[in-house]
């Protein structure tokens, strides 16, 4: 099986094997390939923190199992990461670890490296359109909206029957898979509130398409908060904003303060978020924003180097999910992890007894 192969044989001519990289790209190795291969990784953007501790991780631990790593960075442009797989593919990489910039535009370069017997982990983004994806590593993607959700639904008391409340939503990037994972499992939730009137959204914009935030950019989602505002509130307040990921919830954040949000008459409204970044976990204890679902990524990274060392040693990898990931051409076979919500309440025991972060990091 194509996910299965034996190591390639070691390579003669080491200094033909230098990966030409991007200026973007590392390499975790000096040149010797190791007998237990060499594992590519290609991440979205070095603009995240997130994305550095999800590659610094996956680095980590398959090094611990004796690969050898290639670790490059995309810098959000669907064509650099599509060249880059491409040198990955022509170096002899042993497997491929993508977190995919655009899920859409892999589909050719896959088909390398399905013909070079190269298996692929879909990392943390399903990788759409292809059949050359072999497995998915990621965390339960609508419960992370379910999350968001909750949250919002507890601090406004809509549950005892408060309201009516206005709050406007933003989704993640078009070009995610995730993107509509958060939001259906958000508005699952959230739908109920807004048919009965509880919740109101004023600029009108509910559907997916509308609220979208391309490459998950926090001035952008500034720039459509500040825009809202201006033609949806006048005298009214927003009481909530579904956010699903902290950079978005840092610029609708500095739209708000820009708008006199943030005193004792005009507080902020109840705003949520997703990947437990720093700057927002000192936001977060300062007051400003007030919810982040955290999720674990030394965890993730450790599932995709579990998973990456099970192929390459014909063991079969762990999964929890075989078909509820479907990628419009086959069913991925899936193991997910389990997000946490976070606030000012738990963060010292979520974050710091749990080692992600220090006291004096937070500070």
């Amino acid at each position: 099986m194509r996910n299965r192969r034996a190591f390639l044989a070691a390579l003669t001519g080491v200094a033909s094997l230098s990966l030409t990289l991007s200026a973007c790209g590392e390499t975790s190795s000096s040149g010797e390939k190791s007998k237990g291969g060499t594992i590519g990784i290609a991440m979205p953007t070095q603009a995240s923190e997130r994305w550095l501790t999800d590659g610094k991780s996956v680095v980590k631990d398959l090094k611990g199992y004796g690969y050898q790593t290639q670790l490059v960075y995309g810098q959000d442009n669907p064509k650099t990461q599509v060249s880059q797989i491409q040198a990955l593919i022509k170096q002899g990489v042993d497997a491929l670890i993508i977190a995919a910039i655009d899920n859409k535009s892999l589909n050719g370069v896959l088909e390398e490296a399905a013909a070079a017997k190269i298996p692929v982990i879909s990392y943390d983004r399903l990788i759409l359109g292809t059949a050359n994806v072999d497995y998915y590593v990621s965390f339960d993607n609508e419960q992370v909206g379910r999350l968001q959700a909750l949250y919002i639904i507890d601090k406004l008391g809509l549950e005892d029957g408060k309201g009516p409340f206005n709050i406007e939503l933003f989704a993640g990037s078009p070009d995610d898979n995730n993107t509509q994972y958060f939001f259906e499992g958000a508005m699952h939730l959230l739908q109920p509130y807004l048919d009965n009137r509880q919740l109101i959204v004023r600029s009108g914009q509910t559907a997916l398409k509308e609220v979208t935030t391309l490459r998950w950019d926090g001035p952008t989602a500034q720039k459509r908060m500040n825009g809202i505002l201006s033609d949806s509130y006048g005298g009214k307040k927003v009481d909530a904003v579904l956010s699903p990921y902290d950079g978005i919830s840092i610029g609708v954040l500095n739209a708000l303060k820009t708008n006199g949000y943030g005193s004792n008459s005009k507080p902020l409204p109840i705003i949520t978020g997703q990947d437990a970044e720093l700057a927002s976990v000192k936001s977060i204890i300062a007051g400003e924003q007030s919810q982040t679902v955290y999720k674990d990524v030394r965890q993730l990274a450790s599932a995709a180097a579990d998973m990456a060392n099970d192929i390459l040693t014909g063991k079969t990898p762990k999964v929890n999910n075989r078909l509820g990931y479907k990628n419009g051409v086959k069913a991925v076979s899936a193991y997910l992890l389990q997000p946490t919500s976070v606030d000012k309440d738990n963060y010292n025991y979520v974050l710091v007894a749990g080692g992600y972060y220090t006291a004096a990091e937070l500070k």
